[in-house]
């Protein structure tokens, strides 16, 4: 039997209670493993996107499935520990005196105790490399510490998809190196939302790009960053000197 997509976007339109139109009907799918890189300028309607994705915005046309199940009343709770969003600030997510606790909240709340709970905040931690540093205070940790321990808090959920929003932001060229390796290193399907066209093409053999509340291109990377038609139509812009044909594939 043929597992379903681990996402299945149809049709997705929104519009804000202002009357801001920001979806126009998106359709995207992304399969079980892929990593995708989800590109556009500002105002495209990618944030928007992604609040869909585990329902923290309902109300518009269309559908999302994930794993074959509907996005609806009944099943918000099951999509919400499929789909996990690591945000673009970590302190968004992290609260707790330690971050093991920070890792535990999130099973614990499925009623996870014990040994399997200790279980998976052990996995989740030793998964982005933060298993030494359990028992620190996330606030004395540095931004790149932090962001693999928000990404280890969305880990311990085991989901389905792992969500980043702009992941390589503010890291050193080091913190930025070590998290392409752990994204690298997970058996879970990644939608990366991004402005970092080099990181994408690091990341993500596949892109889809999203402009005026529509998905207008969708294919190979490399593929989609060397149109430079496309690229000028939709305000992607390569950092000065990065050829991506010349890139190696990783």
């Amino acid at each position: 039997m043929i597992d379903p997509p681990s996402l299945e976007c149809s049709g997705l339109a929104y519009a804000y209670p202002d009357g801001h139109q920001a979806l126009f009907g998106v359709d995207l799918t992304v399969q079980r493993g892929e990593r995708v890189a989800l590109l556009g300028p500002n105002g495209a309607g990618k944030t928007t996107l992604v609040l869909h994705l585990n329902g923290i915005l309902t109300g518009g046309l269309g559908r999302v499935r994930v794993g074959g199940l509907d996005l609806g009343k009944d099943t918000v709770q099951e999509i919400r520990r499929r789909v996990g969003v690591v945000f673009q600030d970590p302190d968004d997510q992290l609260f707790m005196p330690r971050v093991r606790d920070d890792v535990a909240f999130g099973p614990a709340n499925l009623g996870l105790r014990g040994p399997e709970l200790e279980a998976r905040v052990t996995r989740a931690l030793e998964q982005v490399g933060m298993a030494e540093h359990a028992d620190r205070p996330p606030h004395h940790l540095s931004f790149g510490q932090r962001r693999r321990v928000a990404v280890a808090t969305v880990l311990a959920m085991e989901p389905e998809i792992l969500v980043l929003d702009e992941p390589s932001s503010n890291l050193d060229p080091a913190s930025r190196r070590e998290l392409a390796d752990i994204v690298l290193g997970l058996d879970v399907t990644v939608l990366m939302v991004t402005h970092d066209l080099p990181y994408a093409l690091e990341l993500c053999p596949r892109a889809a790009v999203l402009s005026g509340g529509v998905v207008v291109a969708d294919g190979p990377t490399r593929e989609i960053l060397c149109d430079d038609a496309l690229m000028t139509a939709h305000r992607l812009e390569l950092p000065y000197g990065f050829d991506p044909a010349r890139v190696p594939a990783r």
